[in-house]
């Protein structure tokens, strides 16, 4: 038999375990299996001495998929995966939605993802795994958007962290190329509307998501007004899960107060696109919201969010609620070669 990539094979199973969102240990499990063994060059050598489970970070289940693959057999694990594509029951997210029409259309359109996370702050791969993995699902460039100091909490990126990310992303651009990592932030919107970096390496980046990550319960003037600063800075490109709402989990939340028809209002005159929020426990802003800035002349950025590779396969999610509010095409920021408003 024409044995499989078993390396591969683990990676795809811990990819489709984190598009249905399933727990953090098990997704661990194989993408540290995977990432031990792609440096070995004795698999067949191990699974014939029945040696391949001692191997540190490499369990049972890790294992009998190795051996499957390099029988030539599609690992049981992954034939289960690859059928059922429905989120975990214990996630409560919806499925991911099967796109027809002008859903379908947005999402042939978008070139590429403008917010995603890294483990350089509360991200779970590196930075390359991420950027390969949007390549192959066809995008032509991700944007990456780890969290500023402040959110300590994710680990966000001090000055001389994110100088040094700049750095590795440009090193892995010459590798990648045609693809590109363009470089960005998730900056904080502090509470004076001021951002959470310093404005001369802010000016260095491709995009800038702004976002509200803290006292998302200040009253509506106040939001308003902090909000309506930020998003009058002429760093800012995108303004990030507006309403800071969870939908389902744990950690469901309502939406923070603030005057939408004057921020978008000023989203428009400014320049920057409103997110469309991917993540099925956010799906920022609500569809009334997404309306309401269409009608204000807004652009938009449907993005994931991810914090993983298998996440960014979530764009489904935006695609679908912007289809049904109406959002062309055109008023898209990554439906362009280059995603700027």
């Amino acid at each position: 038999m024409t044995a499989r990539d078993p390396v591969a094979d683990l990676r795809r199973i811990a990819f489709l375990l984190e598009r249905k969102h399933s727990s953090s240990y098990r997704v661990r499990a194989f993408r540290t299996a995977a990432n031990v063994l792609a440096t070995r060059d004795d698999l067949a050598g191990l699974v014939r001495g029945r040696g391949l489970a001692s191997v540190k970070g490499v369990g049972k289940t890790t294992a009998r998929c190795v051996e499957q693959s390099l029988a030539g057999e599609e690992p049981d694990y992954l034939r289960e995966l690859e059928a059922s594509p429905e989120p975990d029951k214990a996630s409560r997210i919806p499925p991911i939605p099967v796109l027809t029409g002008a859903a379908a259309e947005l999402r042939a359109a978008l070139r590429g993802d403008c917010h995603t996370h890294s483990d350089w702050s509360d991200g779970g791969s590196p930075i390359e795994e991420m950027a390969l993995t949007a390549r192959s699902l066809g995008h032509e460039y991700v944007v990456l958007t780890d969290h500023s100091p402040r959110l300590t909490v994710a680990n966000g990126l001090s000055a001389d962290r994110l100088r040094r990310q700049l750095d590795v992303v440009a090193e892995l651009n010459q590798s990648l190329a045609p693809f590109r990592i363009l470089t960005g932030i998730e900056v904080d919107i502090l509470e004076d509307g001021a951002l959470d970096q310093q404005e001369a390496l802010l000016a260095e980046l491709d995009l800038v998501v702004a976002s509200v990550h803290s006292k998302l319960r200040m009253p509506a003037a106040e939001m308003t007004e902090r909000m309506l600063t930020a998003v009058a800075n002429p760093l800012v490109t995108v303004l990030g899960h507006c309403t800071g709402r969870m939908v389902v989990g744990d950690r469901k939340r309502p939406e923070s107060a603030f005057d939408a028809d004057a921020v978008f209002d000023a989203c428009a005159s400014h320049g920057v696109a409103v997110e469309i929020n991917s993540r099925p426990e956010r799906l920022d802003p609500p569809r009334r919201l997404i309306r309401t800035a269409l009608a204000a002349g807004c652009d938009f950025s449907i993005d994931t969010d991810a914090h993983a590779p298998g996440q960014l396969d979530w764009l489904p999610y935006g695609c679908a609620r912007a289809a049904d509010c109406g959002v062309p095409p055109d008023r898209i920021i990554n439906t362009r070669p280059h995603p700027t408003p």
